[in-house]
């Protein structure tokens, strides 16, 4: 028996109601991954990997990244760049997969999401063991760690809104409810915060490409100098976006 085409597959794991979501897609998957995706997603549904077997991948892949880019050199970095696409592509099938087998299930979500908190978190300590150098551990180890603790805040402060919400039995937010914010001066300026896309510097696909940037121009200085900009930068970000990405919470009607 043959299986599905790959233009069948599409309609079906990828339907525009999932694909379409302003804050559900990653930009790199609006532009090219979800094209590339559903080649592995055929592929994966010939074999007996299930969705969250896939995902577990997804997990192995990210990790793995974080782990090579802790080594030094230009060539840890582009593989670890790498392995960030691969993480990605592995992201976008496991649900694919999920929606054109019928096997989408609450485990798959809570799954996926743990595998974002730790890939994200792991791949920004990576950069604090690469920023150090030789030396290990100094105040670079300790700042890539609490690096990682931000983008974790940053995450659980999102998933943190539905938790509330069920416990006082109420549906999940809608993405109008959490673009509405109380106070139109910080409406404003989250406008503003958010066409500068600073708070992107510490996600995986973001972060990978700066570090292969960072890693060229320390070639050619001949030292660590920018690779430690960048961890600054990163954290930076993080400890600025924890403290606004709260208010924005509490000044939305999110918790409403």
């Amino acid at each position: 028996m043959s299986g599905p085409s790959v233009a069948e597959l599409r309609r079906v794991a990828q339907p525009p109601g999932t694909m379409d979501r302003e804050s559900g897609e990653h930009w790199a998957g609006s532009l090219y991954m979800r094209r590339i995706s559903p080649y592995l997603t055929w592929l994966l549904a010939k074999t007996p990997i299930s969705p969250n077997q896939a995902t577990w991948l997804m997990i192995v892949s990210g990790l793995a990244a974080a782990v090579v880019l802790a080594l030094p050199g230009l060539w840890a970095a582009v593989l670890s760049a790498l392995l960030v696409q691969l993480y990605l592509l592995l992201d976008c099938s496991d649900g694919e997969l999920a929606r054109w087998t019928g096997r989408t299930s609450i485990t798959g979500v809570y799954l996926d999401r743990v595998g974002h908190y730790l890939c994200e978190a792991a791949l920004l300590i990576g950069l604090g063991f690469r920023a150090s150098g030789e030396v290990l551990p100094d105040w670079y180890t300790v700042l890539g760690f609490a690096t990682a603790l931000g983008a974790i805040l940053i995450k659980a402060e999102t998933d943190l809104v539905d938790v509330a919400r069920a416990r006082a039995g109420r549906p999940a937010a809608t993405e109008v409810a959490a673009g509405q914010l109380r106070s139109g001066l910080l409406a404003l300026g989250r406008r503003i915060l958010g066409a500068t896309r600073f708070h992107r510097v510490v996600q995986a696909v973001e972060l990978s490409i700066l570090a292969v940037v960072a890693a060229v121009v320390d070639v050619f200085a001949g030292d660590l100098q920018a690779t430690r900009v960048l961890l600054v930068v990163c954290f930076a970000a993080a400890a600025l976006q924890t403290v606004l990405h709260l208010v924005s919470i509490l000044a939305s009607r999110r918790l409403a």
